[in-house]
């Protein structure tokens, strides 16, 4: 399956990873595509490490695993850096977007990533600005947006206004163009 595009999110339970990757799987719905969206946990509590998954095609998917190879891996909590590996199996021309401060260049080299493309958004501050809490999913989906195009920031805020009611999709929305804006790669 040529055309067929893996995410792996890396979160803590409770931070929203499953329900960034749910509004990604929505926008590629709304632009006709096919997709699968799942999480990965076990009894993990609020704070464990967890993992979700998107697949996006054209195609039908016939896939039903796990990501191993995930053309994209997002990570919403930098802390998870220093006790998962994040870049497991990530493709050689893939892509890593992780919320932070710091600059693509200092966490290229500080993760010794080799091909891949490295993206930061300080998805924390944004989320706090806007939203007044720290709740990064959808700023760090707004930088996903940004970063692997696989999808149009149209049709995220259309999924946004689908799931949640008006005063909430309208600040998740601004909270999106705001990563989507200052997202950065070297």
């Amino acid at each position: 399956m040529a055309n067929l595009l893996e995410v792996r999110w890396h979160g803590r339970g409770g931070q929203g990873a499953w329900t960034a990757s749910e509004l990604l799987a929505k926008a590629a719905i709304l632009e006709g595509k096919h997709i699968q969206s799942f999480p990965e946990f076990g009894p993990e509590r609020m704070g464990a490490p967890l993992a979700a998954y998107t697949r996006i095609s054209n195609e039908p998917i016939r896939l039903h695993c796990s990501v191993y190879n995930p053309n994209v891996v997002v990570v919403l909590d930098p802390t998870l850096l220093r006790s998962v590996d994040v870049m497991t199996g990530l493709t050689e021309d893939g892509t890593i977007v992780v919320n932070t401060q710091e600059s693509p260049k200092t966490l290229k080299e500080r993760m010794k990533v080799a091909s891949q493309k490295v993206w930061t958004v300080p998805a924390t501050d944004i989320a706090i600005k806007i939203l007044n809490a720290p709740i990064t999913n959808t700023a760090v989906l707004g930088a996903v947006t940004r970063a692997a195009s696989l999808v149009s920031l149209e049709s995220i805020e259309k999924a946004i206004r689908e799931r949640f009611r008006e005063e909430l999709a309208e600040k998740n929305i601004a909270v999106i163009r705001e990563a989507y804006k200052e997202a950065r790669t070297e």
